[in-house]
């Protein structure tokens, strides 16, 4: 993958879903290493947060699926709530994209595929709580979009083990490469589009 036209996806890495998980240090660790290499490698760093304002929670039908997650508690999911906020230790800085969803994959209720787009990323690395959620949605979507996409697969975290294992061994290969974090470097320095 050519650093300059590949994007690392940092996706629901929030307070309060890290905390919920309870994931630890090891994995905070692994993603700002992942970050920390994407940056020296050229590579764009891309940040994905779920959260809500009031209207898009007035948007909701009784009969989502979305609805029914973000009403157990709509404190903890509202968008200018501290648990929504991009985790401290893998915070976005200045350049970077970041963007707010209301559905669980990436793309669908957000502006993502046009500023890659116009940032020439055709390259994707994903990295994202859970790998149930997030992971798999924006995987499946990324492409049916044409992107080359890898998964981190240490990068990632599900509150299912087993689940996380099924998905990073047997589904996402078919449509991504798997590699982990200590393999970023050289899987940046590829130079392939």
């Amino acid at each position: 993958m050519t650093p300059g036209c590949t994007a690392l996806l940092v996706m629901d890495y929030q307070q309060g879903i890290v905390d919920s998980l309870a994931v630890g240090d090891d994995l905070l660790g692994r993603v700002a290493r992942a970050i920390s290499v994407a940056r020296q490698r050229g590579a764009t760093v891309g940040y994905v947060r779920v959260a809500f304002d009031q209207a898009d929670f007035d948007a909701l039908p009784p009969r989502s699926a979305m609805a029914a997650i973000t009403s157990r508690g709509t404190d903890a999911f509202r968008s200018d709530s501290p648990a929504t906020a991009i985790h401290p230790s893998v915070a976005p800085q200045p350049g970077d994209i970041v963007v707010r969803k209301t559905r669980v994959g990436a793309f669908s209720t957000t502006d993502l595929h046009r500023q890659l787009q116009q940032r020439g990323i055709s390259c994707l690395v994903l990295a994202g709580i859970a790998t149930s959620g997030v992971v798999l949605s924006t995987l499946r979507d990324a492409a049916d979009r044409d992107y080359r996409v890898a998964v981190l697969a240490d990068a990632c975290a599900d509150r299912d083990p087993e689940v996380h294992r099924c998905l990073v061994d047997k589904v996402f290969p078919r449509q991504a490469a798997i590699v982990a974090v200590d393999q970023l470097h050289s899987l940046l320095g590829k130079g392939e589009a």
